[in-house]
């Protein structure tokens, strides 16, 4: 399962050029994770059992490399609002949005968010799956939709790295 799980993700990364946002995590308070993903990295601390800070850089393929700040706050169990900044290179964009995610098996969480900023939508449905204590494996689609040149959408693979 895992060797399939792993094919599956090497031949994703190959095929795939679009950016990726930072999955959504469930860290334990005082946790951090950090990721790489398709066209991404990020880095989170959560502070506490209901706020999780950020930092994201992703690297679009017109728009060049994005910085975003973010956090996360825990509005009910699997429902967390996001507010942020991103720098899109020509603009910088307050945004907000909502995520959730739910367990899917034993060692996996599905997860969906969507997030909005005055020149561009985002949203993404993707998988956390464990492959040991604290080493995930990210599965995603993901959508990019500025308001200005042309929309990223595709298929992404990450990692992410808890302690």
């Amino acid at each position: 399962m895992k060797k399939s799980i792993l094919t599956f993700a090497a031949i994703l990364t190959l095929t795939t050029g679009v950016a990726s946002a930072a999955p959504i995590n469930n860290l334990s308070s005082g946790e951090t994770a950090i990721g790489v993903g398709t066209n991404e990295s990020y880095l989170e601390h959560q502070l506490s059992n209901d706020v999780t800070l950020g930092y994201q850089r992703a690297d679009r393929d017109e728009y060049g490399n994005q910085d975003d700040i973010y956090g996360q706050i825990r509005l009910v169990d699997h429902v967390r609002a996001i507010v942020g900044h991103r720098d899109l290179n020509y603009k910088s964009n307050y945004y907000a949005g909502l995520a959730a995610n739910v367990p899917l098996t034993p060692n996996a969480t599905g997860y969906a968010s969507f997030i909005t900023g005055s020149d561009f939508n985002e949203t993404q449905i993707g998988t956390n799956v464990d492959l040991v204590a604290n080493v995930e494996l990210n599965l995603n689609y993901h959508s990019f939709s500025p308001d200005h040149g042309r929309n990223e959408n595709g298929f992404g693979v990450g990692a992410t790295v808890k302690f």
